[in-house]
């Protein structure tokens, strides 16, 4: 019954949302509306969703009924308000005028003890305040209706309440199935809803979660941004060296009770913590080298490799930390990309965009901040963030943009609890950071300042 409730509750806020005026532009007969969409501080999509005239209750007489009553219970609350506002108003009146009165009995007494002493300023002050007197008048004449208002008022809700209460009653009557399918549509244009957030720009980061604490002091844990909503498989790989065992996880749940579902021997050792995962295939920097492997799971074979030309490898550009992290692979909403340093660029930063199937490099930019500075780094829908360190006290403190080629400095920081960040990477389709925080495995919470694309967005 509970879950019913909370059913119920649900589709009765869609349905108030639909009686709302101002959204009169939607057609009503068109299903379900997402009207408007926006990201909460926490990095969550709140939508205003709009039922239809005519839903999948439209049948049901109560549900009518019921729809109608709520309607009149607004329109009644919105006059009670305004009728609120009047009667204070009016009150300050009153007292005024009762001030004035007063003032008037002295006047008269004034009048009556000096008859001949009365001078000309006298009469013009009575006119003044008669003047002020008069739109008074009307004001008692509204006091009367407004009392009639308030008794029209309390005998309609009296008579409210009774047939509210007795659809109350009645409507356990529902039918669950169809109440759980009205759920789901609404579920789906939620969904939509969340699809309509374009790009954003990173403005916080808040946490972390601490989901497990296992292995080394470095290493790298991620899922795959491009699986399907039922695939939700770890790939779990401790340490930054001499190391080609991956583990996998069916499911967050399994990862954090330890339960493997399968392991992979690697062809080659790999070098550094900056792994990713993509569409089904493992992308990572060959030990001792700049070549880059790609390596499927599902095939449990090499399908291609490439060497990332100029790169600096084997702690010649790492982060901070060292640990061999001079190629750094990540994606985000746009693909695939490697981040590193090159003697061409004089140790700075460099952002090559990769083709996920042959590992060729189809754009480069090449930045101006040093990679041996950088603490971590990250993509978020094509634009590299870059932390100043990998301790405590680090931040977000640069960004480049490849859409525009254009950098800036920011300042957004992040609470880095066990101390030492070896791995940071973006998921894009969980929108989180997800960081080996010296032997924990921690997740980040983005905030992204988001463009709401609109029906007419082509």
């Amino acid at each position: 019954m509970q879950a019913t409730s909370n059913l119920l509750n649900l589709l009765l806020l869609s349905l108030l949302a639909g009686l709302d005026p101002s959204k009169t532009q939607i057609s009503p007969k068109e299903g379900w509306q997402v009207y408007s969409s926006a990201q909460d501080p926490d990095g969550r999509c709140i939508c205003t969703v709009v039922a239809p005239e005519q839903n999948l209750c439209s049948r049901d007489a109560k549900n009518r009924q019921l729809r109608q009553l709520l309607e009149k219970v607004q329109n009644m609350s919105q006059s009670i308000e305004v009728l609120n506002l009047r009667t204070q108003r009016d009150f300050q009146y009153v007292l005024k005028m009762e001030t004035q009165m007063k003032g008037l009995k002295a006047k008269f007494r004034q009048i009556e003890d000096d008859r001949k002493t009365l001078m000309t300023k006298h009469f013009q002050e009575l006119k003044e305040k008669m003047d002020e007197l008069l739109p008074l008048i009307p004001v008692l004449e509204q006091y009367k209706t407004d009392a009639k208002l308030i008794t029209q008022f309390k005998e309609e809700i009296r008579n409210l309440s009774a047939v509210l209460t007795g659809i109350q009653e009645e409507i356990g009557a529902y039918d669950y199935e169809e109440l759980h399918q009205r759920v789901l549509s609404l579920e789906t244009r939620l969904r939509d809803c969340m699809k309509k957030l374009t790009c954003g720009k990173l403005m916080k980061i808040t946490g972390p979660i601490t989901v497990k604490t296992s292995g080394t002091r470095f290493g790298a844990w991620m899922t795959d941004p491009l699986a399907s909503e039922k695939n939700n498989r770890v790939w779990y790989m401790d340490s930054y060296t001499n190391n080609k065992i991956v583990r996998e996880y069916k499911s967050m749940a399994d990862f954090v009770s330890g339960a493997e579902s399968r392991t992979y021997n690697l062809p080659f050792k790999w070098a550094g913590t900056n792994h990713v995962v993509y569409n089904g295939s493992l992308y990572f920097n060959k030990y001792q080298s700049n070549i880059i492997i790609k390596y499927s799971f599902d095939m449990g074979r090499v399908l291609a490799q490439r060497s990332l030309e100029y790169a600096g490898f084997h702690n010649v550009y790492p982060y901070t930390w060292g640990g061999f992290s001079d190629i750094d692979l990540m994606a985000d909403e746009i693909g695939l990309w490697a981040v590193y340093a090159t003697n061409q660029n004089a140790g700075n930063i460099v952002i090559s965009q990769l083709n996920q199937d042959t590992l060729e490099v189809m754009k480069s930019w090449s930045t101006g901040y040093p990679k041996r500075s950088a603490g971590e780094s990250f993509m978020i829908c094509g634009t590299l963030y870059v932390t100043n360190s990998h301790l405590t006290g680090a931040k977000v403190y640069y960004s480049y943009s490849t859409k525009t080629s254009t950098y800036e400095y920011t300042d957004i920081p992040f609470h880095n609890q066990y101390f030492h960040i070896s791995m940071l990477d973006y998921n894009a389709r969980d929108r989180a950071l997800y960081a080996w925080n010296n032997g924990h495995q921690v997740l980040f919470n983005v905030t992204l300042f988001h463009i709401i694309k609109t029906e007419d967005d082509t």
